[in-house]
């Protein structure tokens, strides 16, 4: 079932007219995908519950909230994680930004995101078709945004945590997930009950890939954002939120006609934007 998986995500990838900037160019949103799998009784899953706040779903929870009437246990349960990483011309455009996203990374975050969420619902839906019940916690009507009282803004589910779960990336200074293709990327997941191999997490740290955290160097990202929102204390997120959902989302509208929030300047011009870093890249 595992080659299946990432064979559809791979596919939908390839194929789907919806993987597109929707500006009738034909250009894709995303290059093709990394796919990963976590137990749904991995014990990162009550760490981060334990860590974030009570609202944070565990795999088991979101997965009872999609079936009340069959819920499975946790050890039944496999969370599929994806990363859709940006095209280079979209990170290329990007980093040419000192305030605002350019076009290509607002439009990737409007239609992009759309696809993601239809490369959810329909990797979901394929599945139950098999008759294996599966669920996409972002898609479901319980899911909202929450105030963590240690790290702020929060939510039930975390795209990013399922990764880094699944062993596709660490977290960076500023709070983007590291990946063997960057962090100028999207993620997605699905909850499946079903029991896969794991992937194998090849850190032991969750900042292991950050030069900055595991070398003392780098630090790039911080110059690139517009707002001072980051700093070596970390990530402020009410500057961030500040300028990427107000003032950066009168900005799409005004400049682009799309109607979606955005900024993105620190995941590009970075060393990890494109890759794991290596260390003389933080120099």
């Amino acid at each position: 079932m595992a080659d299946w998986i990432r064979d559809f995500i791979a596919g939908q990838v390839a194929t789907s007219p919806e993987n597109s900037l929707a500006d009738g160019s034909g250009e894709r949103a995303f290059d093709q995908p990394l796919v990963g799998f976590s137990a749904g009784d991995d014990p990162l899953y009550q760490e981060y519950r334990r860590h974030i706040g009570d609202f944070f779903w565990t795999p088991a929870q979101a997965h009872a909230l999609a079936f009340p009437d069959d819920p499975a246990p946790a050890s039944e349960l496999t969370v599929i994680s994806w990363i859709l990483p940006q095209t280079q011309a979209t990170k290329d455009e990007n980093a040419g930004q000192n305030i605002y996203c350019s076009r290509r990374w607002a439009a990737v975050r409007l239609f992009g995101e759309k696809f993601n969420a239809l490369l959810r619902r329909e990797l979901a839906q394929a599945l139950c078709d098999r008759g294996v019940p599966a669920c996409a916690p972002m898609l479901l009507p319980q899911w909202k945004m929450e105030i963590s009282p240690a790290y702020n803004f929060a939510s039930t589910w975390s795209e990013r945590h399922a990764a880094h779960t699944a062993g596709l990336g660490t977290f960076g200074l500023c709070d983007g997930l590291i990946t063997p293709l960057g962090k100028a990327m999207r993620v997605g997941s699905v909850i499946v009950r079903a029991r896969l191999e794991p992937t194998a997490r090849p850190y032991a740290d969750h900042h292991a890939y950050c030069l900055f955290f595991s070398h003392g160097t780098c630090g790039k990202c911080i110059p690139r954002c517009p707002v001072g929102a980051l700093s070596e204390k970390g990530h402020d997120k009410n500057k961030c939120s500040r300028h990427v959902r107000v003032a950066g989302k009168e900005h799409n509208q005004r400049e682009f006609g799309l109607e979606i929030e955005g900024c993105g300047l620190c995941q590009v011009a970075v060393p990890c934007a494109s890759h794991i870093p290596a260390p003389e890249e933080g120099l």
